[in-house]
C-alpha cells in the first residue's frame, strides 16, 4: 500500500489531507503535528480569542469524527527532526526518542515560526502570537487598566492592539517603517491605515525600533526605543513577521533558502515525490514573473489542491490570486493581488469612514492589486479585474464612480 506522509498540523497540512482524499487517493495517510491539540485555525488566535469573554477553545480544523472519516493516522505531539529524501524516510521525535517513517510521497506543511526580538528570548512578559498557548497566555494577562507595547504594526500587531483597546488597555505600537505596511501598500495608503490606530487612542511610534526590552526581576516592564524614549508596559507583544520553519531540513539537501523552492505543481525542485504547501513554499505562481512565497491563509488551501491533483494524476487546478484579510477596530481590511507589484494610482475614501479603496497599477497601467475596506462585493469585482489584467483606469470608471 502506498503511504503519503504530511508534516504539519495547521491549515496547509489539514487541507492537504482533505484534498488528497477528495482527489481520490485511497492509500495510507499519515499527518504529523508537533502540537498536542487537534488541528486548529490560526487566524482566530489574534482576530477573536483576545477579546473579552472570548472562548479558550480554538476553532477546529479537524474533529475526531473527521479524522476517522478521512482515515488518517494522526500523530499529535510528534516533531519532525530530519529527512532523508533518497531513502524516503522521515525521522520524528516521540517522547524524546527517534522514530522513522517510510513514505512514498511527502508533503511538507510546517509553515513559519514567529520572529522574536533579539535578546528577549526567555524574558517573561514578552509574547508572540503563533500558537494556541500564545493566545491563552495573553488572555490571562489582558484586561482593563493594563498596558502593552506592541512591536510591529503589521496584521498581528494591529489585531492585538485592536483587541487590547476594546478591553480598555493602554497601547503603544512601535513600527520601524514610516507607516504600517508601507513596503506592501506604499506610504499614502499605509498612512491612512495607520490613522485608525490614533482614532482609537493608540500611541503609534512610526519610524522607530526597539533598542532594549526593559526588565525587572526577569520580567519585561517596557521598552527603550532607538531615540531613547522609554515606554512602560505590563506586557510586550512582538509582531515583526515570521521565518519559514525549515531548520529541521538543513541536512536534507532540499533547497531551503527562504522557504522551499518548488515547481508549478508544488513539487520540490530536484526531489520527485516531495511537496511543499502553504507559507513554506516558494513557487512560480502563473500570474507573476518570478517565484513567490505567500504567508496567506487561503494560499495553503490553494496549494493543497494543486499538490493533490499532481500526486493523483489529475489536471492542475487554476491558481487563485493572493488574498489576505485583517480585522481591526471593527473594520475588515481585504487585500487581493500583489499591491507591491505596482503603485497606488487610485485612492478613495478613508479608514475612519470605513470605505477606503486603493487600486494599484503596474507601469503598463494594468491593475495588479487592491485594498478594500468593509466592501466584500467590491472586492470580488476588483479580484476579477485583476485576474483579467484590466486597465486600472477602466476599473476605476466601472467600479468606483458608479458606486459614488
Amino acid at each position: 500500500m502506498r503511504t503519503v506522509v504530511v508534516v504539519g498540523g495547521s491549515t496547509g497540512g489539514v487541507r492537504s489531507v482533505q484534498a488528497l482524499r477528495r482527489a481520490g487517493y485511497d492509500g495510507r495517510l499519515v499527518l504529523v503535528s508537533d502540537e498536542s491539540h487537534l488541528p486548529y485555525d490560526r487566524p482566530p488566535l489574534s482576530k477573536e480569542m483576545l477579546f473579552a469573554n472570548a472562548t479558550d477553545e480554538p476553532v477546529p480544523l479537524l474533529t475526531r469524527a473527521e479524522v476517522a472519516s478521512l482515515d488518517v493516522n494522526l500523530r499529535l505531539g510528534q516533531r519532525a527532526v530530519a529527512l532523508d529524501p533518497a531513502a524516503r524516510v522521515l525521522t520524528i521525535e516521540v517522547d524524546g526518542t527517534s522514530e522513522q517513517i517510510e513514505y512514498d510521497a511527502l508533503v511538507i506543511a510546517t509553515g513559519v515560526e514567529a520572529r522574536r526580538l533579539p535578546a528577549a528570548e526567555g524574558v517573561a512578559g514578552v509574547h508572540v502570537i503563533r500558537r494556541l498557548e500564545d493566545a491563552l497566555a495573553l488572555q490571562a494577562v489582558m484586561g482593563a487598566g493594563r498596558s502593552a507595547v506592541v512591536v510591529g504594526a503589521g496584521f498581528i500587531g494591529a489585531e492585538f492592539a485592536s483587541a487590547a483597546r476594546a478591553r480598555h488597555m493602554d497601547v503603544a505600537v512601535v513600527e520601524a517603517q514610516a507607516a504600517p505596511l508601507e513596503h506592501v501598500l506604499g506610504a499614502e495608503v499605509g498612512a491612512e491605515v495607520a490613522s485608525v490606530h490614533g482614532a482609537h487612542g493608540v500611541d503609534l511610534r512610526a519610524g522607530r525600533t526597539v533598542a532594549e526590552v526593559l526588565t525587572e526581576n526577569g520580567r519585561a516592564v517596557g521598552v527603550r526605543l532607538d531615540d531613547g524614549a522609554e515606554l512602560a508596559a505590563d506586557m510586550v507583544v512582538v509582531g515583526i513577521g515570521a521565518t519559514p520553519a525549515t531548520q529541521w531540513l538543513t541536512s536534507s539537501g532540499l533547497p531551503v533558502q527562504d522557504g522551499i523552492d518548488c515547481d508549478e505543481d508544488l513539487q520540490v525542485l530536484g526531489f520527485p515525490g516531495v511537496y511543499a504547501v502553504g507559507d513554506i513554499a516558494r513557487w512560480p505562481h502563473p500570474s507573476y514573473d518570478r517565484p513567490i512565497r505567500m504567508e496567506h491563509w487561503t494560499n495553503a488551501g490553494d496549494h493543497a489542491q494543486i499538490m493533490a491533483a499532481h500526486l493523483t494524476g489529475r489536471p492542475r487546478p487554476a491558481a487563485p490570486l493572493p488574498y489576505v484579510w485583517s480585522d481591526q477596530y471593527g473594520h475588515r481590511i481585504q487585500i487581493v493581488g500583489r499591491p507591491s507589484e505596482g503603485k497606488a494610482t487610485v485612492f478613495h475614501g478613508g479608514m475612519a469612514s470605513g470605505d477606503l479603496v486603493a487600486l494599484y497599477a503596474a507601469p503598463d497601467g494594468r491593475i495588479v492589486g487592491a485594498l478594500v475596506v468593509d466592501d466584500p462585493r467590491l472586492l470580488m469585482k476588483v479580484r476579477k479585474a485583476i485576474g483579467a489584467g484590466a486597465p486600472v483606469t477602466e476599473v476605476e470608471q466601472s467600479l468606483l464612480t458608479t458606486s459614488a
